[in-house]
């Protein structure tokens, strides 16, 4: 189910109407069953992997709390494996089949079969929240869950069993067990959050995905306009749409009283790379440094060796494709290069532009299908043809990106909800229906504008 789906105009006011009139004790139970059927909206049949990942990491959790010695670290190691295998199987099988297939059609051997399947949605997220469970139960951070009914909701819970953010355990298990009371500020703050969020996404990541998709769908030699401005726009394409996600989601659960992690914090205002990361996708950012980098020997030991293979996994995480990989040894590259050269103590308009540019340029391998159409575009920005007729430069493009960049620029120097409700009653209303009108006469619905994250 999509947040923004006339089906979840109907699904959320329901459920959470129905959260605040049941007694606490049955809260469980309603979230759980509304979460199932929001997942089984895509594929029913697909709640049976989680439900198999699920018991296989609750049991272990357990059973870890429980063992000593080598035992824990054999029940870690069991539940780590039934997740990535999982993983393994429905998203990179056939990239490992394509690539052994390479090597083996050039010494002329037979092909392997590739596995006709269509990869769960969001399997990536709930996969790496479901570990990180059972790393905090190893590590003594968190008790093991008893409850298997709360359990499986951490897994489910569905602002943000799709698309994050990946949350931890202590974070979220013990706020489906506390009573939430109706709180008029945190509902309304919630409705903000969804509000703007579903803005960012209909409004201007979905009104340039379809000049972006257009243009990455028949990518030639022509004017280095097309490439320049599908390159910038993609960059806020995909920021618009994944932080967008992010705030529906936060805003769903703060209406009913759950506190879920800040996923963005403006990061297209960063004056380094590394900046820029400690605002881009945070639970992803820190979960890669919690579980995998300090687990390489963080600082301590091989520090650059630590960065790039963290960047390396992080990109393949994002999808079964060189392209990803890539992009993410670039992101690892210029870390670096900026720790050794101490760039990211730069401040000032030169590294506010450095840093956009190369985060723009680095993702024309995380948007293109493979790395032809990649090396194609680069070859296009040098194109001496220049065409400011363009149709990526018309009207409602140039407002939505206007309103972007006035918005998140506002934005980025106030405190969102808390500047909203210390204005004046006219002025805070007359900016409420002036979003809702954007929404409505700006805004692009149907057509199956999916997330981008969800296809990881």
């Amino acid at each position: 189910m999509l947040f923004n789906s006339l089906q979840f105009l109907v699904f959320f006011p329901i459920v959470t109407t129905l959260y605040f009139v049941l007694p606490h004790r049955f809260r469980w139970v309603l979230l759980l069953v509304a979460s199932c059927y929001f997942y089984m909206d895509f594929i029913p049949v697909y709640i049976l992997i989680l439900i198999f990942t699920i018991l296989i990491d609750y049991y272990a959790g357990i059973l870890i709390e429980q063992s000593t010695g080598k035992r824990r670290k054999q029940y870690l190691a069991l539940s780590i494996i039934a997740n990535v295998g999982v993983l393994a199987v429905f998203k990179y099988y056939n990239f490992f089949i394509d690539n052994i297939n390479t090597v083996l059609g050039a010494v002329g051997q037979s092909q392997l079969a590739y596995w006709q399947l269509i990869l769960p949605i969001g399997l990536s997220f709930h996969t790496f929240q479901a570990m990180s469970y059972t790393i905090e139960v190893y590590r003594g951070n968190y008790p093991a869950e008893r409850h298997l009914g709360y359990y499986a909701l951490y897994v489910l819970y569905y602002p943000q069993l799709v698309a994050g953010p990946i949350e931890r355990p202590q974070n979220v298990i013990h706020q489906f067990k506390i009573k939430h009371d109706f709180n008029y500020q945190k509902a309304v703050d919630g409705l903000k959050l969804m509000a703007y969020g579903l803005f960012k996404k209909v409004v201007i990541a979905d009104n340039l995905a379809a000049y972006v998709d257009s243009y990455y769908a028949g990518v030639h030699t022509g004017p280095a306009t097309n490439s320049l401005i599908a390159m910038f726009l993609f960059s806020i394409q995909i920021y618009c749409d994944f932080s967008g996600y992010s705030d529906m989601a936060l805003g769903t659960s703060k209406v009913m009283g759950i506190e879920l992690m800040k996923n963005f914090n403006f990061p297209y205002f960063s004056h380094s790379i590394t900046e820029y990361w400690r605002k881009w996708h945070l639970s992803l950012s820190t979960w890669f440094r919690d579980y995998l980098y300090f687990t390489l020997g963080g600082n301590k030991k091989h520090k650059y060796r630590n960065v790039f293979i963290v960047f390396m996994v992080s990109g393949f995480w994002h999808g079964a494709n060189w392209t990803y990989i890539i992009w993410g040894a670039i992101h690892g590259s210029l870390q670096i290069l900026e720790d050794i050269f101490k760039i990211r103590q730069n401040k000032g308009v030169i590294a506010f532009l450095y840093t956009n540019l190369l985060v723009t340029l680095a993702f024309v391998f995380f948007r293109s299908p493979d790395l032809t159409t990649a090396f194609r575009v680069f070859a296009n920005t040098v194109s001496p043809h220049f065409d400011w007729h363009n149709p990526l430069l018309s009207k409602k493009i140039m407002l939505v990106t206007g309103l972007f960049i006035l918005a998140e620029y506002g934005l980025s120097h106030r405190e969102y909800l808390g500047t909203l409700n210390t204005l004046r009653k006219p002025v805070r209303y007359s900016i409420y229906y002036a979003l809702i009108l954007a929404v409505i006469f700006l805004g692009r619905f149907g057509g199956g504008n999916q997330f981008i994250y969800f296809q990881f």
